[in-house]
């Protein structure tokens, strides 16, 4: 149960499968859940672990990273609220090939793999669920890899940008990006060195495209940033 988690039913945390289950696969899920709640910097899960469960975000953010060479990592995703991780290596029968870090305090409903199992065996409507959830991340993957091998420096980090205003939207101010990230992490998100991605938030600072205050980026002129990830 989620008593120390949060005192909301099940239901409504998990409200895309939950209308796909029945009363039985209900309980047997409330059942056997169970609540993480995950400091800023603290490793859900690491490259080389044994996937043993999949995980829902419910508030908060995820970063999910892989080491690349001269031990340099690369993030591939940021996870937002609502969506589910850790699935890839689980489905696939891998050992993690990613790290999955806490980027701010974050509450995490952790599922084990054997009541997926147990879900799946009887419930054609979830298998197609999570068929779609992985269809979609290959397909943000495929378009990543077209943005972060063929645009220069510029068209990357515009195209990050817009990636995070639309995974997080804003603050009230309908403009101050919702997810604080380092410079370092930009880059890493951006494919690019700490140094070019300081150099290019300044242009861009400059060209009156986006303001900075600390790790808060504002977007001032969206449209000349759509360009920027445009024409890359």
């Amino acid at each position: 149960m989620l008593n120390a988690f949060t005192t909301q039913p099940l239901g409504p945390l998990l409200e895309d499968i939950w209308s796909l289950l029945d009363d039985e696969e209900r309980d047997l899920l409330n059942r056997h859940v169970r609540p993480l709640v995950c400091k800023k910097t603290v490793s859900i899960f690491s490259e080389g672990d044994t996937p043993e469960n999949l995980y829902f975000l419910y508030s908060g953010k995820i970063k999910i990273l892989k080491e690349g060479v001269i031990g340099r990592f690369h993030i591939s995703r940021i996870v937002k609220p609502g969506e589910f991780f850790g699935m890839r290596a689980y489905f696939a029968e891998e050992l993690c090939i990613s790290t999955a870090i806490a980027v701010e305090d974050s509450r995490i409903i952790v599922v084990p793999a054997e009541i997926i199992e147990q879900l799946l065996a009887r419930n054609t409507a979830l298998g197609r669920y999570f068929l779609r959830a992985l269809a979609r991340e290959l397909g943000n993957a495929e378009k990543r890899t077209i943005t972060l091998t063929q645009k220069h420096v510029r068209g990357r980090l515009a195209e990050t940008l817009l990636l995070l205003c639309d995974s997080f939207g804003y603050e009230n101010d309908g403009a101050t990006l919702n997810v604080y990230l380092s410079r370092e992490e930009l880059a890493t998100l951006s494919n690019m060195t700490v140094s070019n991605a300081i150099r290019t938030l300044s242009a861009f600072v400059s060209d009156r495209i986006v303001a900075l205050d600390g790790k808060r980026i504002r977007i001032i002129d969206m449209e000349r940033l759509r360009k920027a990830a445009r024409l890359g």
